[in-house]
């Protein structure tokens, strides 16, 4: 990945968690970091999460190979996604309030598409400019 595509994905990594966190812990308070309400340490916790998972999948997606490895790829990172949920859940980093691990397996496919989609984005206007 080139240096625009790092930052711009970590941008959009965080920027799109962040989102997702504010929704769904802040407002309908499914799910949330440590406690009830905003935590400096959630927000490190997705400062540094976030992007930098976003960069380890999207470094090492196999763009060039059939499209079966791609989605074997996809679903093995939503693998590993979900394990580390469950773990950070056990460990107390992370809450449930109405939220549902099965509901995190169905998304984590699409949050990866999302980060693909977007990087395909940036590497299109890259190539534009």
């Amino acid at each position: 990945m080139t240096k625009i595509e790092i930052y711009a994905t970590g941008l959009f990594a965080f920027s799109y968690g962040a989102l997702t966190d504010m929704v769904l812990d802040l407002h309908y308070h499914l799910y949330g970091y440590f406690e009830k309400g905003f935590q400096w340490l959630g927000l490190l916790g997705i400062i540094l999460y976030f992007p930098s998972i976003s960069f380890l999948f999207l470094n090492f997606f196999p763009s060039d190979k059939k499209k079966s490895r791609k989605i074997l790829y996809v679903l093995l990172w939503s693998l590993f996604a979900i394990i580390f949920e469950w773990f950070a859940l056990k460990a107390g980093y992370f809450y449930y309030n109405g939220w549902k691990l099965w509901y995190s397996c169905a998304l984590y496919p699409f949050i990866f598409l999302s980060l693909i989609l977007n990087l395909r984005l940036i590497q299109r206007l890259n190539k534009s400019s």
